[in-house]
C-alpha cells in the first residue's frame, strides 16, 4: 500500500525539541513536562521527544488505569518509564469513577437495551461502515459472562448517556495531570496526533485539554516512525492502537474513525494536500465514490467536533484578552 512522503526523524525531532524548550521555558516559564503514558504509541512518542527535549529529570510520567482498561497498558506505561529513566507514578482512577457514577450510569443505559446486562457482562461501543454509502449506526456490543455476544443498535439518547459517562474518564485523568503539573510547575502535555486532533478524536476538557501539544502536525504513521527513531522498545513500537476505553477490547477504527490508521493518514493526506478523489482511489484501491465519501467523512467529523477546538466564548469581549 502506498505511504506518506518520508518524514526527516532527526530534522523534526530536533525542531520539536526547540519549540517545547521555548513554550516551556520562555512562553509558559514551567521547570518541565508531565505526561500521561496509557501504552500507547502517541503518548509514549510525547514522553520521548520531552527527554529529548528537556532531559529526564524535567518530565513526569503518570500511569493512570481504571478497572476497564487493559492490563497490557500500564504495563507498557512502566515500562516506557524506566526505558526514558523518569520519575513516575501509578494512580488508579477506578474509585474516583465509581465515586462519580461512571459505570452505574453507563449500565443503566445499556439495560435499556439489553435489559439482562449485569456483573460480569463486557461492552464495547462500535459503528456501522458508512464507506457503502450508508447512514452510520452506532451499536453495542456486549459479552455475557460465558463469552456470548449480543449485537444491538444503540437509540441515540442511550448512546450520548453511555458516551457522557464514559468521558468521565478522560476528565478525571486530565484533573490529576494537572495536579502534578501544578505541584511541579510543569506543563501538561496533550499527546493527539493529526489524525486525532483533525477528527476531534478526543474529549473536550479530558484529553484535549493540554498546555502544549508535540505531536498534532504529526500523522499517525510518522509518529510510529518518530517512534522507532527515538529507539523506544518494539514493545510499544509494534502496538495496534486502541481505545482502551471500554470492558472489550476496541479499535479506533471500529469506534471512531472507520478506517484502520494508514488508509485514513493517507485519506486525510490527500485531502490536506488537495488531491482528487480519483488519485485517492487509486492508492486504497477502491472506486472513486468510495473515496469521494472518505473525503466526506472527514469534512463532516471536522465540522461536528470544531467546537471541541474552540476556547470559551464570551459574550461581550473583554480588552486586553483575544
Amino acid at each position: 500500500m502506498a505511504k506518506l512522503p518520508e518524514l526527516d526523524y532527526a530534522a523534526e525531532a530536533d525542531r520539536i525539541g526547540e519549540r517545547l524548550r521555548h513554550l516551556v521555558f520562555n512562553e509558559l516559564h514551567r521547570r518541565g513536562m508531565v505526561v500521561a503514558m496509557s501504552g500507547g504509541i502517541d503518548s509514549s512518542c510525547c514522553a520521548a521527544l520531552a527527554v529529548r527535549a528537556l532531559g529526564k529529570d524535567r518530565v513526569f510520567g503518570l500511569l493512570l488505569p481504571e478497572r476497564d482498561s487493559s492490563g497490557v497498558s500500564s504495563r507498557l506505561g512502566k515500562q516506557l518509564a524506566e526505558h526514558l529513566g523518569i520519575a513516575h507514578t501509578l494512580h488508579d482512577i477506578t474509585p474516583a469513577l465509581e465515586a462519580l457514577g461512571c459505570y452505574a450510569s453507563q449500565v443503566e443505559a445499556l439495560k435499556r437495551t439489553i435489559p439482562e446486562f449485569g456483573p460480569g457482562w463486557k461492552f464495547k461501543l462500535a459503528i456501522s461502515d458508512a464507506m457503502g454509502g450508508k447512514v452510520s449506526i452506532t451499536k453495542v456490543v456486549a459479552e455475557d459472562p460465558q463469552g456470548q455476544r449480543i449485537e444491538k443498535r444503540l437509540p441515540a439518547a442511550d448512546y450520548l448517556q453511555i458516551v457522557a459517562a464514559t468521558n468521565f474518564k478522560q476528565r478525571i485523568r486530565k484533573n490529576l495531570e494537572y495536579y502534578h503539573a501544578d505541584r511541579l510547575n510543569y506543563v501538561c502535555t496533550g499527546t493527539p496526533n493529526r489524525l486525532e486532533y483533525d477528527q476531534g478524536f478526543f474529549v473536550k476538557n479530558g484529553d484535549g485539554a493540554a498546555d502544549v501539544k508535540p505531536i498534532a502536525h504529526l500523522y499517525k504513521t510518522q509518529v510510529y516512525g518518530m517512534a522507532r527513531f527515538l529507539g523506544l522498545p518494539e514493545a510499544l513500537t509494534t502496538t495496534t492502537p486502541t481505545t482502551d476505553t471500554f470492558s472489550l477490547p476496541q479499535g479506533q477504527d471500529e469506534f471512531y474513525f472507520q478506517l484502520p490508521y494508514p488508509q485514513m493518514d493517507l485519506a486525510l493526506w490527500h485531502l490536506n494536500e488537495g488531491k482528487p478523489a480519483c488519485e485517492l482511489a487509486t492508492e486504497l484501491g477502491c472506486d472513486e465514490a468510495a473515496a469521494q465519501r472518505i473525503y466526506a467523512n472527514i469534512l463532516a467529523k471536522r465540522r461536528t467536533t470544531a467546537y471541541l477546538h474552540a476556547a470559551p466564548l464570551l459574550a461581550v469581549p473583554v480588552p486586553g484578552f483575544h
